[in-house]
């Protein structure tokens, strides 16, 4: 795709340099390659290295117009605004209609899994923003990203620490992927010179209940961990206990229910088809990430 200019948005966070970083080595000349975020200082090494830095607000949409100029390809990273008082759809909306209005051809979405009938508290929000990227006119890849494996490092330590996981996820089975995987995904969306609609779930081609994932991960790690199977009453009251913030709470229990309702428990070669490569599995993360527990 030498010539064609793709775009990246939020591109200062994780997922955002991630992806930079596989462009660029891909071969994709840097001066191809525009990267947006709020603050441009942020990408200053990215920029030495030829990139097209420019600012861009989705809260402001008066920005996005001349921050999208120009871009054939563009992916909107989702943002991580899900705190209250948010509107992730109405961020994603504007930026679907300015990359319509700035000319682009295609417009590729990071979302989640079964957004329609995903239990996780912030499902309607890639939803409506599904709806937006497929309302705005423009052909379209939707990336629907499985639990991040790198996920399990929010917890897993703690229950490490104590010798218990406990979880209301029962004996429901989940698929995770790979953070760096979901950048090779996004990348290779963004390199692509298909125009057609196509929707994505992106996991590691596996599932694991919870006793399976604490076996494999005490195994490596080389230390004791006892699952201990709890009501959702019980874990919300634990994590409220424990003073995380009430959208925290919603959503760590609203995983665990998706997870016990069947709603991770999806295999497929999605990532295999649109990167040419095999995911990393879960093994393979707690093995690269064992002193982490």
């Amino acid at each position: 795709m030498t010539g064609t200019k793709i775009l990246l948005t939020g591109a200062s966070g994780k997922l955002g340099r991630e992806t930079l970083d596989i462009l660029l080595s891909s071969g994709k000349p840097a001066h191809e390659i525009i990267a947006t975020t709020r603050n441009v200082s942020n990408l200053a090494d990215y920029a030495a290295k030829g990139v097209i830095v420019r600012q861009a607000d989705f809260n402001a949409p008066e920005t996005l117009s001349e921050a999208f100029a120009g871009a054939d390809r563009i992916a909107i990273i989702s943002t991580d605004a899900i705190d209250p008082g948010s509107d992730r759809v109405k961020q994603h909306a504007a930026a679907a209609e300015a990359a319509k209005l700035a000319g682009a051809s295609h417009l590729i979405y990071t979302s989640l899994p079964d957004p329609e009938g995903s239990r996780i508290s912030f499902a309607p929000d890639h939803l409506g923003s599904e709806k937006a990227v497929i309302g705005s006119g423009l052909s379209y890849t939707i990336l629907r990203n499985s639990w991040y494996q790198e996920n399990l490092l929010m917890s897993l330590p703690q229950a490490f620490a104590q010798g218990v996981w406990a979880t209301s996820a029962g004996n429901g089975r989940q698929s995770f992927i790979a953070h760096e995987d979901c950048a090779r995904a996004l990348a290779a969306a963004l390199l692509s010179n298909s125009t057609e609609n196509a929707i994505y779930t992106l996991n590691d081609g596996e599932s694991h209940t919870v006793e399976e994932i604490a076996a494999m991960a005490s195994a490596i790690v080389g230390k004791p961990l006892e699952v201990s199977h709890i009501s959702e009453d019980a874990l919300r009251a634990g994590l409220t206990d424990a003073g995380l913030p009430p959208f925290v709470v919603d959503l760590s229990v609203s995983a665990d229910e998706n997870v016990r309702t069947g709603g991770f428990d999806i295999i497929n070669d999605d990532f295999e088809t649109l990167t040419g490569q095999k995911p990393q599995t879960l093994r393979s993360f707690f093995e690269a990430n064992r002193a982490a527990f």
